[in-house]
């Protein structure tokens, strides 16, 4: 699974993209997100507050119980506003 982070998401985690292998018991993206704060003290930063934080599978914008599996691409960004 390739997980990316952008603007100050980035940031915190100290990279742009990792690949990862999640336990079995990760199906969604909520259990991503609480298995993904676990690996360090910037994934867990970067990751506490997810009312700032949207998420994209695949390139669609999901909701925390939207599932995940082996070969997703998931996003995490800031809110994006427009001007």
């Amino acid at each position: 699974m390739k997980v990316l982070y952008f603007a100050w998401l980035k940031g915190k985690t100290g990279i742009g993209e990792e690949e990862v292998t999640p336990p079995a018991e990760v199906a969604d993206v909520a259990a991503l997100v609480a298995w993904l704060k676990t690996r360090s003290p910037g994934h867990a930063a970067a990751l506490d507050d997810l009312r700032a934080v949207r998420v994209a599978v695949n390139q669609d914008h999901v909701g925390l119980d939207a599932p995940v599996a082996a070969g997703d691409e998931v996003a995490f960004f800031p809110p994006v506003t427009g001007g």
